[in-house]
């Protein structure tokens, strides 16, 4: 059973290759799949072109799902990650 958030990004510049490369080293750390979902699409977190081609600009809703032995801790660090980086809330 996967586990899921959503998150509002709140970053002037929206889902940039800085943050994004944060996120995909984050989220390689985990051996649970973990996606991320925008707009219709659904790519792996552990892919930098994979998130880089979602496009994500500032005021979006975006969705982390994780599944896997250690999802859940996958999705709170992911979601902390947004934060701290000040990506989104």
């Amino acid at each position: 059973m996967a586990v899921e958030k959503t998150a509002t990004i709140t970053d002037e510049t929206g889902v940039h290759a800085r943050p994004a490369t944060v996120l995909v080293n984050k989220a390689g750390q985990f051996t649970s799949d973990i996606k991320m979902e925008y707009n219709g699409k659904s790519v792996n977190l552990k892919s930098i072109m994979g998130v880089m081609s979602l496009g994500i600009p500032k005021d979006s809703e975006i969705k982390i799902v994780a599944e896997g032995t250690d999802e859940q801790e996958a999705l709170d660090t992911i979601i902390d990650t947004i934060k701290k980086e000040g990506l989104g809330e």
